[in-house]
Formats: C-alpha cells, sequence, structure tokens
C-alpha cells in the first residue's frame, strides 16, 4: 500500500517527519544533560523548561504520536522488505532502531511512568542518584541508550539530507557537532551525579527525601510500574515476532502465486517473487547494484536500462517519473528500487555498484549524461618542472598540495567545479547548472582569483622560489557532454567535447603570448566583456577546420575588475 500526495510517499513523510520530533527531544534531553558541567541546579531548572515543553498536553501529543508512529511505520517499513540483504549502513541503521524500544522502554517507566502512576515530582537529583550510585548496571543501559538513539537519529538525518547540495559544505560541521553533542551530555551527566553524591554524603535521609509520596502508596501500587514495562516490552515482542512471522507468510503465499525471472548482464539470472522490485531482486541474488539512497527513490543510482518490450513493464509511478524526468533518463530507463516486474525481464544496471553518495550527488539534474553549454577553464603553473627537479618528493608534494588548495578554492568561490588535477595542470567547469552566460563570467572572476592567489603563494614562498611563480589559463565555451564519468572511487563530473580541448589548446596559446589569460571571443561575448583594448587574433587550432577568434588578457584581475563594475552598474540601475 502506498499512499501519495505530492512529493515521496505519505507514509514516508511521516515517518520522516515523526523521527526529526523525535530527534528534537533527544537534542534537548541531551542538552540538559549538559547543563551539568554547570551544576546540577541548571539541569533542574533546564528539566523544568523542558517538562513545560515535552508533557504539556500539544507537546505530549506531539511526542507520543511521533513516537507510536515513528515505531509503527518503521516496523512496516521492515515488513515491505522482501529482503533482508542489505548494505552493511542499512543493516546497522535498522538494528539500531529495533534495538531502541527495547531499551528505551525501561527509562520510561522508571521516570514517565513511575511519576504519573506513584504522584512523584521529576527530579534529576533522584534520577542521578538511581542511576549513578545504587543501581550502575541500570546507569550503563541508560548509557547504551543515548549513544544508540544519537547514532541511528544522527545515521537517519545524514542518509535523509546527503543527496542536498549544500550538505557537502556543511558535512564536517555537523559531524563535528554530532560528536560534541553527546560527549558534553555525557560529561554533564557524570558531573551531575557526582553533584548528587556529594549532597548524599552530607545527608543519608536524602533519598528518602527525594522518593517522599504525595499520599500513602500501597506495595501494589508500588509494583505497577514495573509490571507495565514488562507489559509494554512484551507487546514490542510480540509486535516484532509478529512482523517477522508475517514476512515469512506473505513470502511463502506468494511463491505459491508464481516467480518471475529478472536477467542481467553475463548471463546472469535471478528468480523472485512477484511483487519484488528489480533492486530486491539483485540484492537477493548477490548482484552488484548501485543505491546510495537504500532504495528510497531519492538518488537515481540504482537505474536501469530494460531491455525488450516496454510494453510489458508497468508504467512508473509519479514520484518515480519526477525523479526520471530530473535526470533527463530516456523511456527505457527505469528505477530499479521503483520498478515492480508483473512478468520476466531483462535489464542492465547504468551505474557501477561502488558508487559513493558524493558520486551519486553528480547524477542529479544538470549533470548526468546530457549535453550542455558551459564554459571549461585550463590552467597550468609556468615553470614547475624546473622548480621540482631538485626538491625533495615531500617537498614536491607540500608545494603542489598548496598550489592545488589556492586555485582549487577560487575556482570553487567563483561557483566553478574542479574537474581534475594532472600534474600541475587544473581543469575546471562553470555554468553547469546555471548555463554558458553564468559560467563565463564565473571563469573570468575564478581565473583572476586564480591569478591573485598563485601571486599570494609565491610571496608566501619567496625565500624558496628563485623566480616569483606565473600561472596560465585558457577558457573557451561551447556545447559538452558532462556527467558523472568513471569507474569505482574514480567516478567524477567531468565534461568531454571539442569545446575541453580547445580549452587545453588555449592555455597552451599563453606560452607563446607570454600572457596571463587567452579567451575565445565566445566566452567574451557571452560574458559581456568589453574587447576593444585586447589583443586578437584568428587562429587555426589542430582537428578544427573553421578559424577561431581568440583575445590575449595580459591582466586577469584587471579585466575582471572591470566585468564586476560593469555588473555593478547595471544591478544599480533602474
Amino acid at each position: 500500500m502506498r499512499f501519495t500526495l505530492a512529493g515521496p510517499p505519505l507514509a514516508r513523510r511521516v515517518r520522516l517527519w515523526g523521527g526529526l520530533t523525535l530527534f528534537a527531544y533527544v537534542l534537548v534531553h541531551l542538552g540538559n544533560h549538559a547543563l551539568g558541567l554547570i551544576s546540577l541546579d541548571a539541569m533542574e531548572h533546564g528539566l523544568s523548561w523542558a517538562l513545560l515543553l515535552w508533557r504539556s498536553p500539544p507537546g505530549a501529543v506531539l511526542l507520543y504520536g511521533a513516537l507510536l508512529t515513528h515505531l509503527g511505520l518503521g516496523l512496516w517499513a521492515l515488513y515491505r522488505r522482501r529482503t533482508l540483504r542489505m548494505p552493511a549502513w542499512e543493516a546497522v541503521q535498522l538494528v539500531l532502531g529495533l534495538a531502541i524500544p527495547a531499551i528505551l522502554l525501561a527509562h520510561v517507566a522508571g521516570t514517565r511512568v513511575t511519576d504519573a502512576l506513584l504522584g512523584t515530582a521529576p527530579s534529576y537529583a533522584r534520577v542521578l542518584l538511581f542511576l549513578w550510585v545504587f543501581d550502575p548496571v541500570a546507569g550503563a543501559r541508560q548509557l547504551l541508550l543515548l549513544l544508540i538513539v544519537w547514532i541511528h537519529g544522527c545515521m537517519g538525518l545524514h542518509f535523509w539530507l546527503r543527496f542536498r547540495r549544500w550538505y557537502p559544505r556543511v558535512a564536517l560541521a555537523l559531524f563535528a557537532a554530532a560528536l560534541l553533542v553527546p560527549v558534553l551530555a555525557l560529561l554533564g551527566f557524570a558531573a551531575g551525579a557526582r553533584q548528587a553524591a556529594a549532597l548524599l554524603a552530607r545527608d543519608p535521609g536524602l533519598p528518602r527525601h527525594l522518593m517522599r509520596m504525595p499520599q500513602p502508596v500501597t506495595p501494589a501500587e508500588r509494583a505497577r510500574p514495573g509490571e507495565l514495562h514488562r507489559a509494554m516490552l512484551a507487546t514490542y515482542g510480540i509486535a516484532l515476532v509478529g512482523v517477522l512471522a508475517a514476512r515469512v507468510a506473505r513470502d511463502r503465499l506468494r511463491r505459491r502465486r508464481g516467480l518471475i525471472r529478472v536477467s542481467y548482464p553475463e548471463r546472469r539470472d535471478v528468480q523472485v517473487p512477484l511483487g519484488w522490485s528489480v533492486l530486491e531482486a539483485s540484492r537477493f541474488g548477490r548482484v552488484p547494484h548501485a543505491s546510495a539512497c537504500g532504495g528510497r527513490g531519492r538518488c537515481s543510482t540504482c537505474r536501469i536500462r530494460v531491455l525488450g518490450d516496454l510494453g510489458a513493464v508497468p508504467a512508473a509511478s509519479a514520484a518515480e517519473q519526477r525523479v526520471l524526468e530530473r535526470v533527463g533518463a530516456p523511456p527505457n530507463v527505469r528505477l530499479a528500487c521503483q520498478l515492480r516486474p508483473g512478468r520476466d525481464i531483462a535489464v542492465v544496471p547504468l551505474m557501477p555498484a561502488s558508487l559513493t553518495a558524493p558520486a551519486a550527488a553528480l547524477q542529479v539534474g544538470a549533470r548526468h549524461g546530457q549535453e550542455r553549454e558551459i564554459a571549461v577553464l585550463f590552467a597550468d603553473l609556468r615553470g614547475f618542472t624546473r622548480l621540482a627537479e631538485h626538491r625533495l618528493p615531500y617537498d614536491v608534494v607540500f608545494f603542489l598540495n598548496r598550489y592545488f588548495e589556492a586555485v582549487g578554492t577560487a575556482v570553487t568561490e567563483a561557483g566553478g567545479i574542479v574537474n581534475q588535477f594532472t600534474g600541475d595542470g587544473v581543469m575546471a567547469l562553470f555554468g553547469v547548472d546555471k548555463g554558458a552566460a553564468v559560467g563565463c563570467r564565473q571563469a573570468l572572476a575564478a581565473a583572476a582569483a586564480m591569478v591573485e592567489r598563485v601571486s599570494e603563494l609565491s610571496q608566501t614562498l619567496g625565500d624558496e622560489l628563485e623566480s616569483p611563480l606565473r600561472i596560465g589559463i585558457g577558457i573557451h565555451s561551447g556545447p559538452t557532454v558532462v556527467g558523472g564519468m568513471g569507474y569505482g572511487q574514480a567516478f567524477y563530473l567531468t565534461a568531454v567535447g571539442d569545446t575541453v580541448h580547445v580549452a587545453a589548446r588555449l592555455e597552451a596559446l599563453t606560452k607563446d603570448y607570454e600572457c596571463e589569460l587567452v579567451i575565445s571571443d565566445t566566452v567574451a561575448s557571452r560574458a559581456g566583456v568589453v574587447t576593444a583594448e585586447l589583443a586578437r587574433h584568428e587562429l587555426t587550432l589542430r582537428n578544427r577546420q573553421a578559424p577561431l577568434s581568440v583575445l590575449v588578457v595580459n591582466d586577469a584581475r584587471r579585466l575582471a575588475a572591470r566585468l564586476a563594475d560593469a555588473d555593478d552598474t547595471v544591478s544599480a540601475s533602474p
């Protein structure tokens, strides 16, 4: 069953928002623990604000609703899986998620259930004394719960966000925060527990005071939290076993209804029951198959080419069709995680099985095997061979890394994509997503920044250089085939075509003209550069019949400055 509105299936979105709500609760809870680094009183004060938020009627409905829906939909997703063969990261996330309720119920019974049934007031001091002094085993279990919940939540956030274009820029900061938050929480918990233990040493009657009931409690009433805990634990266990048993029964029933054969290249066939997706068949048959998003239909890396009659293949759902349109897929290309064939089918996986998440991001939109009008930049460091021949290998590597950092930063800050480093050369792409006109302007800005940063690097290393560093840059714009290409770990966004070769030849011409930059007339016109002051040459390049008009730029920074001034004038005009 798949309830869909605009966007992903409704069940998946409800599960996502439930998980985000629970993550917010855990983040607040850990932040409250971290207040123990200040004082036990700060923890109690923070608890009062947290209770105001989460134990208010709206907060309680939101929290418990998120918990039940997230857990229920998680069990439903487990039931829907046709095979339990999955990548390691999916298995880890699944096991951690299933372990959380079993450990969480003991904590809930000892805190919220006890407070509700016995009428005791929430107290950090009471919980800390119990977990730190009276029952360290329960304290270790609480520590394990904290780590499992946090890791499970961070994994969920990572696999949800990793295909956003902005995510790589903040991933390192988020990773640091993911490490820092639980560490601060654990340190705060330990500091608060030591303060509570010190209070106990001064006042042995403190536990009796903290556990004082507002009214007399019978032994039967005292036993009710434990009984309720065992009942909740048994309910969860029955639900989990029931889901697994239902999976077995469903698979046996489907096998009786018939099997289909999924054929892969190299005469490899896999037989699976009707209703299985092609990706599930790949996993069941141990056929290597890319799936960076885990089969959720987000990344398109599992896409396949369907061989034979397309009329016998079920039509794509609206959600799958949106993904296929985003990557510009032809009619015979489908998502393996979404296609559930009703008869034998032959397919060819299109992406390398070892495709990683960063490489998968290259497969979205204009970056997937399309012809695009872009700007291509080549740069080369002059005299590098002479510079490196009398240096130790360590010094050469150190110098190159400093150089690549300088020019790579200039490219990315201008809005371009560093395509590859070869020796002391750099290739960069501009306008992949925004078009050739914007790309040409970005490339000229990047060229000026590269010259500036190489000049700064030359000054920094002045005592170690025989002469100042110089760089030659060539830029050309035109049609190219852009897409993620390569194999295994060497899979990256690149461009091929005549435009790339021309840009490389223009970079080589900077040696002949003894200048910083050579650009084609196409780049100048698309960027809106005034070319009256620039030397113009008509050339016939190798393997090209038509002559090419090029412009020689002696000062790339001056040219970029004029371009920026023109932009300011246009933006300021009414």
